[in-house]
């Protein structure tokens, strides 16, 4: 059985619980597959909507759930998560937006919210549109990408092809972290 084969038979499932689970990178190398032809664009772009809205609405209800034992309820009133649970409540709608596309965010944010008094309905509603927005955008880039690397290097065998995508989805990723941690001051000596 082939790469090929498989990715032609299970390849939006893995999009989907890759972009559930993981992120960025199941998205990005879904655009390269699609380019290569194995997928659809559209199916594998909605694909990483969906994975990433039904993993989000997961964590948001784990934060609401979440939200009724004591030991969260304590770390939620450290004065930093205060400060941060006032601001995300008096600006909601732009950080359930935005959340998604801030590195090393991802997975905590919607527990957070879960833990706040944003209401369900605005939290479901707030996160289709960001996942359309962001599935769309990263399955494009990996699209491009793909499309690039065949322009540079010909047309590679999938799996080298892959391979260069999840290495080149890696070190932005690591880019964008250690930018982030420079530049709010994470990284103290």
């Amino acid at each position: 059985m082939s790469i090929e084969h498989l990715i032609e038979h299970y390849g939006l499932l893995a999009i989907f619980l890759g972009t559930a689970f993981e992120g960025e990178t199941a998205a990005f190398l879904g655009g390269v597959i699609a380019h290569r032809g194995l997928l659809p664009w559209w199916a594998a772009s909605l694909a990483a909507c969906a994975g990433s809205f039904a993993g989000d609405q997961m964590w948001f209800f784990a934060g609401r759930h979440a939200a009724r034992w004591k030991v969260v309820r304590r770390v939620m009133e450290t004065p930093v998560l205060s400060r941060v649970t006032a601001l995300l409540e008096r600006y909601p709608t732009g950080f359930i937006l935005a959340f998604r596309f801030l590195v090393g965010l991802r997975t905590i944010s919607p527990i957070v919210i879960g833990t706040t008094r944003i209401s369900t309905a605005k939290f479901v509603a707030l996160n289709a549109v960001a996942a359309f927005i962001w599935g769309q955008l990263f399955t494009a880039l990996g699209y491009l990408f793909g499309h690039g690397i065949e322009q540079m290097m010909g047309r590679l065998p999938l799996h080298h092809h892959l391979l260069i995508a999840l290495g080149a989805a890696a070190a932005i990723a690591v880019a964008a972290l250690a930018f982030r941690r420079m530049r709010f001051g994470v990284m103290r000596p």
